[in-house]
């Protein structure tokens, strides 16, 4: 979706002026705020992804269980 921001220049208009007009508008029409938003949006993670990651924090968590169990970790058991 494009939205154009267009700003004209009158006769008592000077070119910083001019620049100031075209930020405001920029700003009014929510272009920057949208561009922010997709800039730091992560997409979700697939199904297999997800399973994988899971899978292995148990097995991570069933060797440091094992580990506590042995002694060769300090710790407590849950």
């Amino acid at each position: 979706m494009a939205v154009n921001v267009e700003v004209s220049k009158n006769g008592t208009d000077n070119n910083l002026g001019l620049i100031r007009k075209f930020t405001k508008r920029v700003q009014g029409s929510g272009i920057l705020l949208r561009l922010r938003g997709r800039r730091y949006s992560t997409r979700k993670l697939s199904e297999y992804v997800r399973k994988k990651k899971t899978l292995k924090k148990l097995s991570e968590r069933a060797r440091i269980r094992e580990l506590i169990k042995m002694g060769k970790m300090p710790g407590t058991l849950d």
